[in-house]
This record gives C-alpha cells, sequence and structure tokens, in this order.
C-alpha cells in the first residue's frame, strides 16, 4: 500500500514538473531558470514590449521583426539569443570570403607580413637588388616587390584591416544570433585593442574571433583569463615584455646610469674594440624591459575593479610583479622569431613543462623572467615561488571581487538600458553575479526580468552609435550589402573608427560622446546618401517594405514610413517637426554644406586604406560623402522602388533625432 502511494506521489511529482518546466526555457550549460518579463506591468502591449526588446538585444528590428517577435513570444525569443545556436548557414555563405576569421595567428603573420620584412626578404633572396631600393628606382623596385609578394602568397596588411572591417558589418547586418553580435561588440570595447599598435594589430583577428566571441555568454573569468592570455592584449597593454627586476638585466642596472648608457653610442668612443663590446652589452641591458604595469593598472581600472575599486598604486606595482612572464609563444615562419619557434620545438613541450613553462595555444608563461617573491595585492599574501597559478589566482580574485560584480553590471546596464541606470538595477544585476559566478547569461536575465528595464525612463533612451546607426539603418531597410566596406567608410566619417580607439577605455557608450551639432548634421547627410542610393554596394527596395504602395504625397509618405522604420512610437511630434524639410529643394546642399564645416573628428589612423585594393568587387577610389558630386554621382541613381521624393523622405527619417534613439 506503501509502496503504491510512492509511486502514485512520484507520477503526480513528475506530471507537475512537467507542467511547470513547460513554462521554463533550457539554456545548455546551465540550470534551467524561468524567463518573465514584466513588460505588461509597465502598461505595454507586446508589439511595444518586442521593438524595445528589440532595440537592445539587436543591432535593429528588421521589418516585420517586431510582430514576428510579439507572436513567438518574448521570452521564448529572448530565450533562443541568450542560446546563441539559432542556424547561420546564411551568413556563413556570405562570410566565405573573408579568410582571416578562420586564420590561426600564425597564419596571419605568415600571409600580412610587415613590407619592410618582405623587401629584406626580397633583397637576401636576390630578387630585388639592393642598390635599386632608392628614390630613383622607386617605381621598379616596388613592382618587384610586389611581384615578389604575389609569388610568395603575401598579401598587404591594409587587406587584413578591410577584412576586419568588412565582416563585422556583415555579421551585425545578417546574423540571426543577434545578441551575440551585440555582445561581441560590447566585450570587445570593453577589452578593447587596437590596430594603431603594430605589435598587436595582426593578433585583432583571431582576438574576436576565438577569445572575445566563444565567452560572450560565459562565466566573466574565463573572459578575462582567455583576454588576458590573447596575444592581442599581451602585445597592446606591453605584458608580453614585462620581467622580474631580479631576472632582467635592465633591472640590475640603477634608472640614472639606464638613461646614460641608452644615450651613448660606441662607436663614437675612441676606446679599445673590448671595451666597445662592454658598452654595447651595457647599452643592450640598460634598453632590456623590465616591469611594466601597464597591463596591471588597465585590468583593476578597466576590466575588472573600476576606477574606484578601492586598489592602490601599490596594488597594481604588486599586480605586476604576479603577471610577469606571462608573454606570447613564438609564432611566424620568419625572422628571429622563426629561430625562437625552432629552438622551442628542440626542446620540446614535455621539457618546457617540467622547467616550469606554460604553454597554452599562443601564450607562454616564462618562468625565468618571473617575480618569484612574496607580493600583496589588495591585502590579499601571495607565498614566493607561486609561479604561473598565483596569476591565474590574481584574476580569478579580480573576477569574483565585489567591485568586479558592481561595475561590470553598472557597464552592461549602461549599454542595454540607459546611460544613467538605476541604482536598484545595478544592485539587483550585482547580485546576481556574485551569486552566480559571474555567469553573463544569468546577469543578462536578470537585467530583463526587471522592471526598470521596462519603464518609461528607459524605452527609447539610449542613443545610437555610428555603427548601430548604419546597421540600424540597413536592418530597417532589409537591404543588401555588397561593399561593406562603403558603410565601414560612413561609419568612421561619424566619429567611429572600428578597431582603431587607441585607448583602453574603449568607445564611450553615451550619447553626449556621440552627439553634438556637426555629429547630427553627418548622420542626416548619412540618411539622404543611403536613401538616395549615393552609397555603392547598398540596395533595397522602399516601395517593397509598403507592401508595393506607393505614398501619394511626402507628407504621407513620411507619415507611414516612420512608423515603418520606427514602429511602435509615438511620431505625431516626429511628423510634424520634420514635415519642413520635407519640400526644401536645397536640402541635399544645404546639408552636405553644413557637414562639411562641422566633421567630427577623427581617431588617428595609422594605415591608410583609402586606396587599398579592394575585395569582392569593391571600387578603388573611395566614395566620399561630403565632397560635391562628380560625374558619376551627379544624378542621383533611382533603383527599383525608389523614387526621388521618396528618397529624400526616407534620408529625413533616418537623419532625424527620434530615429537616433533606440
Amino acid at each position: 500500500m506503501q509502496a503504491s502511494r510512492r509511486s502514485l506521489l512520484a507520477v503526480l511529482l513528475i506530471v507537475a514538473g512537467t507542467v511547470v518546466l513547460s513554462s521554463w526555457y533550457h539554456l545548455p550549460d546551465h540550470p534551467q531558470v524561468a524567463l518573465s518579463l514584466p513588460y505588461k506591468k509597465a502598461g505595454l502591449t507586446a508589439q511595444q514590449a518586442a521593438a524595445h526588446l528589440l532595440s537592445r538585444f539587436t543591432f535593429g528590428a528588421k521589418p516585420g521583426e517586431v510582430e514576428a517577435v510579439a507572436a513567438m513570444g518574448l521570452e521564448k525569443w529572448l530565450s533562443r539569443q541568450l542560446q546563441g545556436d539559432l542556424p547561420e548557414d546564411s551568413l556563413n555563405a556570405m562570410l566565405a570570403d573573408y579568410d582571416i576569421i578562420n586564420m590561426s595567428n600564425t597564419e596571419i603573420l605568415d600571409t600580412y607580413p610587415r613590407p619592410a620584412r618582405v623587401l629584406r626578404m626580397a633583397i637576401d633572396e636576390e630578387v630585388i637588388n639592393k642598390d635599386s631600393v632608392d628614390k630613383s628606382d622607386k617605381g621598379l623596385y616596388r613592382r618587384q616587390l610586389a611581384a615578389y609578394m604575389l609569388q610568395k602568397g603575401f598579401r598587404p596588411p591594409q587587406e587584413l584591416y578591410r577584412q576586419l572591417a568588412n565582416q563585422k558589418i556583415i555579421r551585425a547586418a545578417y546574423a540571426s544570433n543577434q545578441l551575440e553580435e551585440v555582445l561581441t561588440d560590447f566585450w570587445f570595447n570593453h577589452f578593447n585593442v587596437s590596430v594603431t599598435k603594430n605589435d598587436c594589430a595582426k593578433f585583432i583577428p583571431s582576438y574576436e574571433t576565438t577569445v572575445i566571441r566563444p565567452h560572450v555568454f560565459d562565466k566573466f573569468e574565463n573572459l578575462l583569463v582567455a583576454t588576458a592570455q590573447s596575444p592581442a592584449m599581451l602585445m597592446y597593454l606591453d605584458n608580453f615584455s614585462s620581467a622580474s627586476a631580479d631576472t632582467s638585466s635592465a633591472g640590475q642596472i640603477s634608472q640614472p646610469y639606464r638613461k646614460k648608457l641608452a644615450a651613448r653610442s660606441p662607436d663614437s668612443m675612441e676606446d679599445s674594440a673590448s671595451q666597445k663590446q662592454m658598452l654595447r652589452k651595457k647599452i643592450k641591458a640598460a634598453k632590456a624591459p623590465g616591469l611594466n604595469e601597464n597591463y596591471a593598472r588597465e585590468v583593476m581600472e578597466l576590466h575588472t575593479l573600476g576606477v574606484d575599486g578601492g586598489y592602490t598604486q601599490q596594488d597594481v606595482t604588486e599586480a605586476a610583479r604576479v603577471l610577469t612572464g606571462w608573454t606570447v609563444f613564438p609564432m611566424g615562419s620568419y625572422g628571429a622569431v622563426a629561430a625562437m619557434r625552432k629552438a622551442v620545438d628542440r626542446i620540446g613541450e614535455s621539457n618546457l613543462a617540467a622547467r616550469g613553462f606554460v604553454h597554452k595555444g599562443d601564450f607562454l608563461f616564462t618562468p625565468n623572467r618571473h617575480d618569484n617573491k612574496e607580493k600583496v595585492v589588495l591585502g590579499q599574501r601571495f607565498p614566493a615561488n607561486g609561479g604561473y597559478e598565483e596569476g591565474k589566482r590574481l584574476l580569478s580574485m579580480l573576477a569574483h571581487h565585489p567591485a568586479t560584480a558592481r561595475f561590470i553590471s553598472q557597464k552592461l546596464a549602461v549599454r542595454f538600458v540607459s546611460d544613467n541606470p538605476p541604482k536598484s538595477l545595478v544592485d539587483k544585476m550585482a547580485k546576481s553575479f556574485k551569486d552566480h559566478d559571474g555567469d553573463i547569461r544569468q546577469v543578462l536575465m536578470t537585467m530583463a526580468a526587471s522592471p526598470e528595464f521596462w519603464s518609461a525612463a528607459s524605452l527609447r533612451q539610449k542613443t545610437k552609435s555610428p555603427f548601430e546607426l548604419v546597421i540600424s539603418t540597413v536592418r530597417g531597410l532589409n537591404a543588401g550589402i555588397s561593399q561593406p566596406y562603403q558603410l565601414y567608410h560612413w561609419v568612421t566619417k561619424m566619429g567611429q573608427k572600428m578597431y582603431y580607439y587607441q585607448a583602453p577605455t574603449g568607445f564611450p557608450d553615451k550619447g553626449q560622446y556621440w552627439i553634438n551639432t556637426g555629429a547630427l548634421l553627418n548622420r542626416m547627410n548619412f540618411g539622404l546618401a543611403l536613401a538616395s542610393q549615393r552609397i555603392p554596394g547598398v540596395s533595397f527596395n522602399l516601395l517593397a517594405l509598403n507592401h508595393q504602395h506607393e505614398p501619394e504625397s511626402a507628407e504621407a509618405a513620411l507619415s507611414s514610413f516612420s512608423k515603418l522604420l520606427m514602429p511602435e512610437r509615438k511620431l505625431d511630434a516626429t511628423v510634424k517637426r520634420l514635415t519642413p524639410l520635407l519640400n526644401d529643394p536645397d536640402l541635399v546642399k544645404k546639408v552636405d554644406a553644413a557637414a562639411d564645416k562641422n566633421a567630427v573628428p577623427q581617431q588617428p589612423a595609422a594605415i591608410e586604406t583609402k586606396n587599398a585594393s579592394m575585395r569582392s568587387g569593391e571600387q578603388n577610389e573611395m566614395f566620399d560623402p561630403v565632397k560635391k558630386p562628380g560625374k558619376k554621382t551627379a544624378a542621383l541613381s533611382v533603383a527599383a522602388g525608389n523614387n526621388s521624393m521618396l528618397s529624400q523622405v526616407v534620408g529625413i527619417i533616418i537623419g532625424s533625432p527620434e530615429f537616433q534613439r533606440r
């Protein structure tokens, strides 16, 4: 009897559990968690809530997507985005031409060698006569060098950076897993590296593809360690060269004497050969790297604790000592690095490990450069002879620090909610961060399930960055992109030269950075240029968006296309504000002239790409959005379903202040 009752109870529990779990969504490798989005309590309809959700967790809604998400159910849609496992067959086909995303760091170094190295190789192989490399024979040796590069399969660095920009635009515009793309952009900006620093530039494609992207939904500690051990970060913030003062020859020389030695030239001295040789050794030692605090400082200030995280300069120095010996494994098949690689191969992995070396992919821990003395960071003692593991312990300690939970939660809330998110929301997210071991998915779910996320104070309170503006526009128009670099050119003109931001802070994520008079004029200029088909390689059909219905007037077009491009918004005030612009015959000229006067300052470019060879049929001469139209652009090209009146109306909408909000 008791056995039968237990069986009946078990069946009831199974049935009850099935009913409960039917409204829950499974996330891979995570416990099943309930997704309940309280948008109804905020007074939002399913369509309004879907529009808000899409504005935050994608790069912009595509036509009909708001209705589709509302019909599917917001919780189900967000669950799928958090899983990030939607098929990407069409996207992968578009990315097939961009082979850098599948290259290892070694392959990129071998395929895109520095021009100076290529020249040395060509001279060494007697393909180019060294005497011809002067101004009088410049054209000759460049032709010889180009032929040599073609023979060897080498490519110019400009192509690498062009591919990098193109693939980012294609992914953002067409990926089904939109949240993954948004988070890849967010975390890359958080752990920023820049192509302006030549030493790390070649490692950036792999950094984004194999370090950032796989960890965007992971536990924060795993993401932090992956970036810390990436060659891109090691080179960008100089930790690759950081060595203990006890193991570095530079550390054994006083700072004043080092400066004096570095300034001397042994060839100008009238000493004996042996004295000159000794002096050369001293100069080399003086120039050798010692302890470098760059990464230790930024990992605390920018990556984990935040500027007010409670650390001191002494903590920075001690952390830098903990991370000495964290460097880059020799990569590449040419020059001194190739010789180092061969030497490492001769020693063998097992012998390296036995000597205390740690080799993981392109990361290498070198015990002979590590500071083996005791350290104290944030009050935590690191005993002597901790080796590689004390670096891992330091990063784990920083990842789990309460200040990190708050700092990361604050940054996520600024990105996804508003420039000044409520403290109550950040508190909830920080608690979720601590309770779930830094699980990024859980923090995002806590944010989305909070009333603050859906409040009126959060709706349309974020300003689109130039990149977000461009991608949301092409998605909203359901545009085809055959020349993505043209759009990169516009993003750059509007002040966001992707991958080129020099400071480790990454681009600011607040509207006041992006919006000023010049920026708004450039944005209006972009809208008019795109809508009127003046940007090569971007195509769309405006009438198809409106079910092939041609509006009866400019006013009617403004009303209908405002609703199409800015769904589920109250647009009466916007339409009223934009109406006077509809019949201005000189609008395009005025915007061009104003934008030319008020151009947004650009980040300095380390590499000139304007005249670089273009892939996939892109034009060699870049389209300049503020030049007066020449023969090729004097008349607005009108594609199927696009007329000049409709194009101007759509351009005005794209450039409007309301469209800049998300």
